[in-house]
C-alpha cells in the first residue's frame, strides 16, 4: 500500500511546523566564485594549470597540443583583466618600434649557436651538414617567416603566452632574475612529455636547454621593451634552423645534442653573468604588466 506524505500538516496541538528554509543555490555558485577568486589573485598559477590541462588533455591521443598555452594566456588574461588583457597580449605581439639591433640579435644569436655547435661537431668528426630547405640562402628567411604565424607551433603558441603573458605578470613584483627562474621551471615542465616520450624524439637531458633558452628569451624581452614580436623572431629562428636536414645521424647526432645543450647553457651562463645588475634590479616598465598582481607562486 502506498503511503502520501503531507508535508506542513498541523501536530496535535494544531501548530504548524515551522517552515522550511529556502534551499540556498547549487554549491556550484560558491564553487565558481572560489575558482574565480583563485584566478583573479594567482594569475600566472591559474595560466600554467590550464597550460598543461589544455596541452597535455591529447597526449593519450599522440599529440601535444602546443596551443593549449595560448588559449590558457586568452582565457586567463580575459578572466582577469577583461578586454584590456587581450588587447595587452596584442599589443606586446605587434610592438615593432623596438631599436633595430634588437631584430638583428633575435636572429644572429641562434644562428650563431647552430654554428658553433655543428662547427664543434664537425671538428670531432661529424660530416658537414646538408643546406637542404634553406638552398637558395632566403629558403631559411621563409622558414622562419612560416614558423612565425604557424598557430600550431611552438614558437607562436608560446611567446604571447610564456613572454607576453606570464613573465610580464611576474616582473610586476619581481626581478627579471626570479620571474624568469620561476618561468624556466614552470616552461621546461611544459615541455615534459616531449623529452619523456620517446615518439617525440627528445632526450631528457634537452630540458636543460629549455631552460636555458628561456633565460635567453626572458633576457631578450626585456631589453626589447617587453616586444612578443622580437621574441617570436628569436624563437622561430631557432626552430626553423633545429632541423634534421642539420643534424648528423647515428654517434654524430648524440654528440651535437649534447653540444647544442652545453652552447646554450653557456650562453646562459654568459648573460646571468655579464649583466648581473639588470637580472637582480626592477624590470623595465616596459616589460611588466599594466595590472601587477601580488600573487604568490611558493
Amino acid at each position: 500500500m502506498k503511503t502520501r506524505i503531507i508535508q506542513n500538516q498541523p501536530d496535535d496541538d494544531g501548530n504548524l511546523p515551522p517552515a522550511r528554509a529556502a534551499e540556498p543555490p547549487g554549491n556550484h555558485l560558491s564553487a565558481r566564485r572560489s575558482v574565480m577568486s583563485f584566478v583573479r589573485n594567482h594569475p600566472v598559477i591559474s595560466f600554467f594549470v590550464l597550460a598543461y590541462a589544455l596541452t597535455w588533455a591529447t597526449l593519450p591521443f599522440g599529440s601535444f597540443f602546443a596551443p593549449g598555452a595560448l588559449l590558457a594566456a586568452l582565457v586567463i588574461a580575459f578572466v582577469n583583466d577583461g578586454l584590456a588583457g587581450l588587447r595587452a597580449i596584442g599589443a606586446r605581439l605587434i610592438r615593432w618600434r623596438v631599436r633595430w639591433v634588437w631584430y638583428v640579435v633575435a636572429i644572429a644569436v641562434p644562428l650563431a649557436v647552430h654554428f658553433v655547435t655543428i662547427g664543434i661537431n664537425q671538428a670531432m668528426g661529424a660530416p658537414s651538414p646538408s643546406s637542404g630547405q634553406f638552398a637558395p640562402w632566403y629558403g631559411l628567411a621563409l622558414v622562419i617567416g612560416m614558423n612565425m604565424v604557424d598557430p600550431m607551433g611552438g614558437p607562436f603558441s608560446e611567446e604571447p603566452s610564456f613572454r607576453g603573458f606570464a613573465q610580464s605578470k611576474l616582473q610586476t613584483t619581481r626581478t627579471p632574475l626570479a620571474a624568469t627562474a620561476l618561468m624556466a621551471v614552470a616552461i621546461a615542465g611544459w615541455h615534459l612529455p616531449l623529452f619523456l616520450i620517446s615518439s617525440y624524439g627528445l632526450q631528457p637531458y634537452e630540458a636543460v636547454t629549455t631552460v636555458a633558452v628561456t633565460f635567453w628569451y626572458g633576457w631578450l624581452f626585456n631589453h626589447a621593451a617587453g616586444s612578443v614580436l622580437i621574441t617570436l623572431i628569436a624563437h622561430a629562428t631557432e626552430g626553423s634552423i633545429n632541423t634534421s636536414d642539420l643534424w648528423p645521424a647515428g654517434p654524430d647526432l648524440s654528440r651535437e645534442t649534447w653540444l647544442y645543450v652545453v652552447v646554450w647553457s653557456a650562453v646562459a651562463i654568459t648573460l646571468l653573468i655579464g649583466s648581473r645588475r639588470f637580472w637582480t634590479r626592477p624590470a623595465p616598465s616596459a616589460a611588466t604588466s599594466s595590472t601587477p598582481t601580488s600573487e604568490r607562486v611558493s
